[in-house]
């Protein structure tokens, strides 16, 4: 499977952005799907995590309530919509697939894709 992270760019404190991951394989509809972020000078840290079916998602109590992971199985991709946003969600975040749910584990998902750089001003 190969990820590709995009929708990342500028936006101002209290705004909304939404992140897609497109994914390559028929496969993808049994891959669980999760989002994380790493800011600069920090551990890359969990965002969201999606079951295969869509049905389940967990957060990060940081982004519960603002951010929504949700996945399109037909289009092969993953999406992180972020409103509300914060400095402090500045980052650059990645996709990444997991053959079982592991939710938070990032030693455990299988394939990353590239990342990409959202920057939000305060």
């Amino acid at each position: 499977v190969q990820l590709q992270a995009s929708g990342g760019g500028l936006v101002q404190a209290g705004g909304s952005l939404r992140l897609s991951c497109a994914a390559s394989g028929r496969s993808f509809r049994s891959y669980a799907m999760g989002w994380f972020r790493q800011a600069p000078g920090k551990e890359r840290e969990f965002v969201a995590a999606i079951t295969w079916s869509g049905v389940n998602t967990y957060y990060a109590d940081s982004v519960k309530g603002r951010f929504t992971i949700s996945r399109d199985n037909a289009k092969n991709t993953v999406y992180l919509q972020m409103t509300s946003l914060k400095s402090e969600d500045t980052a650059v975040y990645y996709c990444a697939a997991a053959r079982i749910f592991v939710n938070n584990d990032q030693s455990r998902y299988d394939y990353w894709g590239q990342g990409t750089l959202v920057t939000v001003s305060s």
